[in-house]
């Protein structure tokens, strides 16, 4: 039977060569232990990378761990690195995810509904980038589908799980009547020029 020690440096053997997220169950498969101790050597090596200062830290998503660079070291990683552009969303594009990531599980005539416009064109966009997936369907009429984020929303916003989400008691409120109006045009035009733009 593996110790402790065994199987912790075993994970962080594999969080290096995995990249992405490892999920929790998946190393507990592997070493035939229970999700739970598998958890708990997880949340072990991650106290203790965060303890020694580490320039690599352990980042929790939902219940799957990865290896990634200190906050704090970011301006020399920058230095070091060719800078890279990176495709920002549009406002309309976080408007959408800011209504998913809250109100979800959530239909697109609900988004439609809360931001007064249609929303296909970003909501495909955003299945795209795999920031939002497809959830599930709605007891409605016509069983409409339902949308959520997913762990690569959670990776690429810096959160662990949707519980670090900012608390927004009125969602519809903060989108806002003149953001919707404003992008009531950029929408219609989007759906003409449809791949000239940046979601």
């Amino acid at each position: 039977m593996n110790s402790k020690k065994t199987i912790k440096s075993a994970f962080e053997s594999m969080m290096f060569v995995w990249g992405q997220p490892l999920d929790v169950k998946t190393c507990a498969d592997i070493f035939n232990i229970s999700k739970e101790d598998a958890m708990s050597y997880f949340l072990e090596l991650q106290e203790e990378y965060e303890q020694e200062g580490r320039g690599i830290v352990i980042r929790r998503v939902n219940r799957s761990f990865q290896f990634v660079t200190r906050p704090e070291n970011e301006e020399y990683i920058e230095r070091l690195c060719t800078p890279v552009k990176v495709k920002k969303l549009t406002q309309s594009a976080l408007e959408v995810l800011a209504i998913i990531a809250y109100k979800q599980p959530v239909t697109k005539g609900e988004i439609d509904s809360i931001r007064g416009v249609k929303c296909d064109r970003v909501i495909e966009g955003l299945m795209k980038k795999e920031l939002i997936c497809v959830k599930g369907k709605s007891e409605g009429i016509g069983r409409p589908l339902l949308y959520g984020t997913t762990d690569k929303f959670l990776k690429n916003f810096g959160f662990s799980s949707l519980k670090e989400l900012p608390e927004i008691e009125d969602i519809e409120g903060a989108i806002g009547e003149d953001s919707v109006e404003d992008d009531a045009e950029q929408i219609s035009m989007e759906e003409v020029e449809y791949g000239k733009r940046e979601i």
